[in-house]
């Protein structure tokens, strides 16, 4: 082998061994998000109560529980179930849970998908996989804008105060599965983004390796000819 293509092999194999690793990573973390989605899809607690609120509760995508009783009275009594559509408060928390779902399959789907990686081409895979977790980002953020939406229900007028509007909070605050979901938003974009990337890489290294190949070839047929009649090639040389 000649000094430039072995280390052009060295540098191939430490591109790959690169590119593996940040492919592990890049899976390890769309499980994790996958994890926040489900956790974001399920919890009600996307806005709560507060000091100065008259009531004790919180709210999540198509559940909510309300305190009974006296103000901020402890005993919640949770209400809502995404599979009785009628229970959920505000059509805005309607339309906010199917895109936050449509979300949470998509980035399923995705970590389902990466069983063709043991099948098909990589490359394909992970672009497939990068266009879901971008999918799924403009899902999550079409449920976040839409959710405030919904804030001029009377359930939560009743418990976040009269200032309480679309787009207004009143006396609530925002809680942590609002958070988690705009920050899932961000995660969804770069691992979307880092996606791509490696699909990019995998088609870079599978036309390196044609190349190589085809270079090897011609190469191998001349050191061959040299074994086999060295003056043979002295006269080539000369000419």
């Amino acid at each position: 082998m000649l000094p430039s293509q072995e280390a052009s092999k060295i540098y191939h194999d430490s591109y790959m061994r690169n590119t593996s690793a940040i492919g592990v990573l890049w899976a390890i973390f769309t499980i994790c998000f996958a994890i926040v989605n489900v956790v974001v899809f399920i919890q009600p607690y996307w806005i709560g109560d507060s000091m100065s609120t008259p009531q004790a509760g919180n709210f999540g995508l198509f559940q909510y529980c309300v305190g009974i009783g006296s103000p901020h009275h402890r005993e919640l009594v949770c209400q809502g179930s995404f599979s009785d559509f009628s229970s959920i408060p505000s059509g805005a928390f309607k339309a906010a849970s199917v895109f936050v779902l449509l979300s949470m399959v998509l980035i399923l789907s995705c970590i389902a998908c990466m069983a063709f990686f043991f099948i098909c081409n990589a490359a394909s895979v992970y672009k497939t996989c990068a266009w879901m977790q971008l999918l799924c980002a403009v899902c999550l953020i079409l449920g976040c804008i839409i959710f405030p939406n919904g804030w001029d229900a009377e359930v939560i007028r009743d418990m976040c105060g009269e200032q309480t509007g679309k787009y207004t909070l009143g006396e609530c605050s925002i809680r942590w599965a609002y958070i988690l979901a705009i920050m899932g938003i961000l995660d969804a974009l770069i691992l979307s983004f880092l996606a791509f990337v490696l699909g990019n890489r995998q088609t870079d290294m599978y036309l390196d390796d044609l190349q190589t190949e085809s270079k090897d070839f011609p190469v191998s047929r001349i050191e061959v000819r040299d074994r086999i009649d060295p003056r043979y090639t002295r006269v080539q040389r000369l000419h």
